[in-house]
């Protein structure tokens, strides 16, 4: 069972903020810190992330023993990635869809890789020759509500689509998705819901739900194991 605190724009571009958000994943029972490159990223947006300032978010993760993850945006931001070591990769939905050169680039890394279906309209799986591929059900939706899930899968484990980016508020659909066989559950997370710099903290958990979800959603997931 793995835990993603998609960490996501909610530093404000602010390095310090980093820290204290890695911290608090930790804390909270994330096994991945996740961060995103080359969305919305220039020397005058907030998510602007160079060289020195990620090889520093690595280190940080190093220290407090969580493994850093980005999503991939632009080519531009998977030659920046190239500066440090990934265990592994995600690619948004939005990439999947409007850049299939850039997604098949980041598959041949051949590093494990999560790949967000929230806007994949088609029933075949794409890209489906490679094998180092994590499906993740998702709805491109923020927030989600409750009757947007109304086709969430009844059996993650009857399927190729193992884990779910949740964007609903709450953590009420992921630990139902863990009770129907998901493995992997992404969930924004903030320090702050009320900050308005951007929408994705309003969605987002705190560390108090973040570290909830994590122990109940890994008890549902012992017992589905026990259940087998």
């Amino acid at each position: 069972m793995l835990f993603i605190a998609e960490i996501g724009l909610n530093h404000n571009g602010n390095l310090d903020l980093c820290a204290e958000l890695i911290r608090q994943a930790k804390w909270a029972g994330a096994d991945i810190a996740k961060f995103q490159l080359g969305w919305r990223d220039g020397p005058d947006e907030i998510n602007h992330i160079n060289e020195e300032s990620l090889k520093k978010l690595v280190q940080i993760c190093n220290y407090y023993e969580i493994e850093f993850m980005t999503s991939i945006f632009n080519e531009e931001a998977l030659e920046l990635s190239k500066a440090i070591e990934l265990k592994r990769y995600k690619i948004a939905s939005r990439t999947l869809v409007d850049n299939p050169d850039l997604t098949k680039a980041i598959l041949e890394i051949d590093k494990p890789t999560f790949v967000s279906l929230g806007m994949w309209e088609d029933k075949e799986l794409p890209f489906q020759e490679f094998k180092n591929i994590t499906y993740m059900w998702c709805k491109s939706l923020y927030p989600t509500y409750p009757w947007d899930l109304k086709d969430l899968p009844k059996n993650f484990s009857d399927t190729k689509v193992t884990g779910f980016s949740d964007h609903s508020v709450g953590i009420e659909i992921a630990l139902t998705a863990i009770s129907r066989g998901a493995n992997v559950i992404e969930k924004h997370f903030t320090l702050d819901k009320s900050d308005t710099t951007i929408r994705d903290h309003s969605l987002s958990l705190t560390p108090g739900e973040f570290k909830l979800m994590t122990e109940l959603g890994r008890n549902i997931a012992r017992n589905n194991d026990i259940g087998e």
